[in-house]
């Protein structure tokens, strides 16, 4: 596979220099520039780009009923080699498409887990999922479609057998939990090269994931480092952390008041906020049919801005949830580059103050200040923006200049990242508390609209973030109430079916439903939140 290409990095530190009018030595020098460009000329293997004709026939009809199986495929031989024979026997008679994939093409298969040993509990079974889980491609296969990786590194499970971004964050919580502290490490180390090697985490190791990443996680991912190496993590992951920063702000030196640029949003009044975006403006090769399908019952929209804001809601990690949808309910509808969302730029005023603190214990004073500010102007922008005097964080519109009405799930994270002002978050607890306890947790939302990330479904992340947000602000009761109830929504499917999965139905106490694929068994986020909540609470504490 070929390497990354690299180019200037110039560009990126004066885009942040000009924004913020610090000098280009204070922000990072050495991130690729980001364009979709670059990606495409890295990615001559990708399926799409190696037989186009073949890809399109496969996806088009619907050979599989998962689509990401045919992008996950290996190739037997060059894909040169493969499109020449499609194109050579494709129209001759009896031609079985079908026959051809399978004769040329190795299936993807799953990572699938055994059940649990006899009498394992919870923490014992997670335990034995974690090699299950673990993965090593300091090379791949040629022609494979994934991203090699230097060290080992643990999948989700189920259809997902390639790491994730934001996945892995509450993954490597319970690695660190069983004790495996060098598989954290070791993770974290993946995530640096990736940084390094493409100027950003895309959103998982595979080609065709690299016009986008996922909610940025890199900065906890060091403080989980920290607490278990000392600080030195932070000045050992400095430049990535500066690189990372640097790709989420490209673009803000060139906007104006009320315009948008890949990710970030320049407001009316001047101030810079972010949301999602993806480099690319086609369907998703993992789910081309599926984006057709939406893009087709848009009139009067072009599909590329349709495309675009599909693939910006992957990267967001809520693919898919109302929170996108113009209409709340029909996908059609979807607008998620319009959307600056409250949980996006928590996280980026966290990756802002780490940062700051890195830059501090590497005596950069200059450069603490700067990103010190930084963080403080994205804070008075959240509490002008994002809050809702209805009594909760929400999202907002900036192109109809409306924030959401709807509360969700997310509007829990200025508190998990301590941006939150004490009296908003006390009164996003009882908001909160009011409109998304449910029987197994906190729910994603208060809208049931068929899509995976809306009710009546409960994410594990999203019940560690809501319990870790609560704590900080003296809300106890409440959080131990959410944990206590995912936890027994958790214990009670494994008590029955012997398994950990993706998502629950935290109203109906099983496993998820929604979205564009089956509910997934495995599961790393979910294994990874269990035990922290565990630690927290207990098995003796678990709702009867």
């Amino acid at each position: 596979m070929s390497s990354f290409p690299r180019a200037t990095t110039l560009a990126v530190s004066i885009t942040l220099a000009a924004l913020y009018g610090c000098s280009t030595a204070e922000v990072p020098s050495s991130s690729p520039q980001w364009s979709w460009e670059t990606v495409s000329a890295s990615r001559e293997i990708a399926p799409d780009q190696a037989y186009p004709e073949l890809f399109l026939a496969v996806q088009q009809s619907e050979l599989f009923t998962d689509q990401k199986h045919f992008v996950d495929a290996l190739p037997l031989r060059a894909p040169a080699d493969i499109r020449a024979a499609y194109l050579a026997q494709k129209d001759q008679p009896g031609f079985d498409l079908n026959a051809f994939v399978a004769a040329n093409f190795e299936a993807s298969g799953t990572a699938d887990v055994q059940p649990p040993k006899l009498g394992a509990d919870l923490p014992a079974h997670i335990n034995d999922l974690w090699p299950v889980l673990t993965r090593h491609y300091e090379q791949v296969p040629a022609y494979s479609s994934l991203l090699p990786l230097p060290k080992p590194f643990v999948v989700p499970g189920g259809r997902f057998r390639e790491m994730y971004y934001w996945d892995s964050y509450f993954t490597m919580l319970g690695l660190a939990e069983s004790g495996r502290t060098q598989q954290v490490r070791d993770m974290v180390d993946n995530f640096a090269y990736m940084i390094d090697t493409y100027g950003h985490i895309p959103n998982g190791n595979r080609t065709y994931y690299l016009s986008r990443s996922q909610p940025p996680f890199f900065a906890y991912m060091v403080d989980l480092l920290a607490k278990l190496d000392g600080n030195a993590a932070y000045a050992r992951y400095l430049p990535q952390l500066q690189k990372e920063y640097a790709y989420w702000m490209q673009g803000a030196q060139t906007l104006k008041a009320g315009e948008a640029t890949a990710h970030v949003v320049k407001l009316k009044d001047g101030a810079v906020l972010n949301r999602y975006w993806d480099a690319s403006d086609a369907p998703r090769q993992e789910s081309w049919a599926e984006d057709r399908t939406t893009a087709a019952q848009a009139p009067g929209r072009p599909a590329a801005e349709v495309y675009r804001d599909l693939r910006a809601g992957a990267e967001s990690g809520w693919d898919y949830s109302s929170r996108w949808l113009g209409d709340g309910k029909t996908m059609a509808t979807i607008r998620t580059t319009a959307i600056v969302p409250v949980d996006l730029n928590s996280l980026m005023f966290h990756l802002e103050q780490t940062i700051a603190k890195a830059c501090q214990q590497t005596s950069q004073p200059a450069c603490t200040t700067r990103y010190t500010q930084w963080a403080q102007a994205r804070q008075q922008a959240v509490e002008k923006y994002l809050w809702n005097p209805a009594g909760f964080y929400t999202d907002y519109d900036w192109k109809k200049q409306a924030m959401s009405d709807e509360v969700s799930a997310a509007s829990l994270y200025p508190l998990y990242t301590r941006l939150a002002d004490p009296h908003h978050a006390q009164q996003t607890a009882a908001t909160v508390n009011q409109k998304l306890i449910r029987p197994g947790g906190i729910a994603t939302t208060a809208n049931n609209s068929g899509q995976q990330w809306d009710a009546p479904n409960g994410w594990a992340p999203l019940q560690l973030i809501a319990v870790e947000g609560l704590r900080a602000y003296d809300q106890s009761d409440l959080a131990e109430t959410i944990g206590r109830h995912f936890l027994t929504q958790v214990q009670g499917l494994y008590n029955r079916e012997h398994k950990l999965v993706e998502k629950y139905d935290i109203e109906g106490g099983k496993g998820g439903g929604g979205g564009e694929y089956e509910l997934q068994d495995g599961f790393g986020w979910t294994n990874g939140v269990t035990l922290q909540l565990l630690r927290l609470y207990g098995t003796q504490s678990l709702v009867q």
